[in-house]
């Protein structure tokens, strides 16, 4: 099995750009892909960058304990199966994923070797005003994400890695900077160390 590696960060902090990028740049990096009931954004599409599903069909699947994880975000459901981790493991390639600290913790429970990375804005004020672009809804609706996101920003301190995203390209090489020297890691490296040189 490779490598696990979890990225969580608020609303606003430029994760899914880090993300697309690193897997660009990381052809052997391998991307688990989630569940969600939101509709597909421009760009999107099922089976590679979500499984979109209705609010029926997911309950059914909570229902059923497919879901390593799952939380109800902004009016709504996403989550990890047990069956498209599972399916992502397998091909023994290292592994990407995209997740709220509460998921991150759930998979980190299962699989304590994972590597948490916490993305950070610049500052609360870089925050803003990222969310003011994209967010719809008014100002009670971003007011709202700030106050979820400095919760969220409070527990990076239980996280391996933390990365501030003040310069997106430096954010980009920060993560994959982590990828790179985990698969050197000794524990990740010793059975093949001790099959080559038969120690």
């Amino acid at each position: 099995m490779g490598n696990i590696f979890i990225i969580t960060a608020p609303s606003g902090s430029g994760k899914t750009t880090i993300i697309h990028s690193v897997k660009k740049d990381i052809s052997t990096i391998g991307y688990c892909i989630s569940h969600t009931t939101r509709k597909p954004r421009k760009g999107e599409a099922h089976g590679i960058h979500y499984y979109f599903i209705d609010e029926d069909g997911f309950q059914k699947m909570i229902e059923n304990r497919e879901f390593l994880e799952w939380a109800f975000v902004y009016g709504k459901y996403y989550g990890t199966s047990f069956e498209s981790m599972e399916k992502a493991l397998s091909s023994g390639e290292d592994l990407l994923m995209d997740l709220d600290i509460r998921g991150a913790r759930a998979v980190k429970t299962r699989y304590p070797d994972s590597s948490l990375i916490f993305i950070l804005p610049p500052s609360i004020q870089a925050l803003e005003e990222r969310l003011k672009k994209r967010t719809k809804g008014g100002e009670k609706n971003i007011e709202l994400r700030i106050t979820k996101a400095m919760e969220e920003i409070q527990q990076c301190v239980d996280y391996d890695y933390i990365i501030i995203n003040d310069n997106l390209d430096k954010a980009v090489e920060e993560v994959k900077a982590v990828i790179v020297s985990s698969r050197a890691y000794k524990t990740k490296r010793l059975s093949l160390v001790k099959q080559l040189f038969h120690l």
